[in-house]
């Protein structure tokens, strides 16, 4: 068995690949370019990818790709079909991107001569107890610099930064349908998941007040998008409700009436997407799409919009201050802020601000990679 520092050399094309990322939707997006890279570095390789059945949705049917899917809601039956699926196979390699104890056990059902998961630090819930080779511990990294340190350790280091999801045309029809012809479309997404609505969400007021601004300052057309949850369909709701009569004439609600490939054609179709630290920010990068970013609970350069670091309304600093009394740099890499109220430090004027810089053409994405800054420690991934 290789030791950790050893790498394949792309000479040697395994016959196939084995994959482990379940989640969430902006990991996968991550994950999404780190495939690409290996299949243009290894042609004849094939690509088996284990996901999450939410995720698959925007997944399904990107090319070269065969997919087998997990469902969270019946853990049990889905890692017996996977073990059934599976149970006359053998992967010369195993990539087990995804530090949980549900992928953990998803991986116990894959067999595979060279199991390579994160560095130690990394590898929370006991991942380094499931893999036999681990990727090389790096610093202060973003999520998806983490995941390109798989193909990294096999001797891959030319990136293909392509996202090439497979939409239907009645899924760009439907983006298109929305757009405002010469006016601005404007996406903003104003939730987190469920989990985390106490920590990541702005407050409604403010989302009014910038979806106000948008419309009679910018004559842009805005569009409300979100999952299915309580949670979100009452923000989408109470955001209307703040904006009275104007709500009927610039803006569209969304909010748990789409598939996710249809949000993703909606995004390719926006001029800019507004969104706090979840999935809508990965997809707008995978879109090319400005984002927007709210963030004061956590660290923009480890989750952050990839290319739209600059865009970021970043409280993480003052927020960190404020809850733990130390900077950024004396804490954990990645820790979260988990004050409800520190996203009230996001200021409205700052996040209309930045939207006025993207839409007059002040202000785009960065087509670099984000700058990674030393911390103290850098466990987590």
């Amino acid at each position: 068995m290789p030791s950790r520092g050893d790498s394949l050399p792309v000479t040697d094309q395994p016959e196939t690949v084995c994959l482990i990322r379940l989640s969430a939707i902006g990991d996968c997006c991550h994950t999404l370019p780190v495939v690409r890279t290996l299949q243009s570095a290894w042609p004849d390789t094939r690509i088996t990818w284990i996901i999450g059945r939410t995720e698959f949705g925007l997944l399904e049917g990107a090319s070269g790709i065969e997919f087998i899917t997990f469902d969270k809601r019946t853990p049990w039956a889905s890692l017996a079909s996977i073990r059934r699926q599976l149970a006359n196979r053998r992967f010369p390699l195993l990539l087990h991107m995804h530090a949980s104890m549900r992928a953990n056990l998803v991986s116990s059902v894959v067999r595979a001569d060279r199991r390579l998961g994160f560095d130690r630090a990394r590898a929370r819930d006991y991942q380094w107890l499931f893999t036999s080779e681990k990727i090389g511990p790096t610093p202060s990294q973003h999520v998806m610099d983490g995941l390109f340190g798989f193909a990294e350790h096999l001797g891959i280091r030319d990136r293909v930064l392509r996202w090439d999801f497979s939409l239907g045309a009645d899924d760009r029809q439907y983006a298109d349908s929305l757009g405002g012809g010469t006016r601005p479309l404007c996406v903003i997404s104003p939730c987190s998941s469920q989990r985390f609505r106490n920590y990541r969400n702005w407050s409604v007021a403010n989302y009014a007040a910038v979806t106000r601004h948008l419309v009679e300052k910018r004559g842009a057309r805005v569009v409300l998008t979100g999952g299915p949850t309580e949670l979100e369909r009452g923000y989408g709701a109470q955001i209307q409700q703040a904006l009275g009569g104007l709500a009927n004439t610039g803006v569209t609600n969304l909010i748990g009436q789409t598939r996710l490939k249809q949000l993703f054609a909606i995004i390719q179709a926006a001029d800019l997407v507004i969104c706090p630290d979840s999935g809508p920010a990965h997809m707008a990068t995978a879109a090319g799409v400005p984002i927007v970013g709210l963030y004061a609970t956590s660290n923009r350069h480890r989750t952050g919009p990839y290319f739209s670091q600059r865009l970021v309304v970043d409280r993480y600093p003052e927020a960190v201050r404020q809850e733990f009394g130390k900077p950024v740099e004396a804490l954990r890499w990645g820790e979260r802020v988990r004050d409800p109220g520190a996203m009230d430090l996001i200021r409205v004027d700052d996040v209309t601000d930045r939207i006025d810089a993207v839409l007059d053409g002040k202000l785009g994405p960065d087509n670099r990679p984000p700058p990674v800054a030393a911390h103290a420690s850098d466990a987590g991934n």
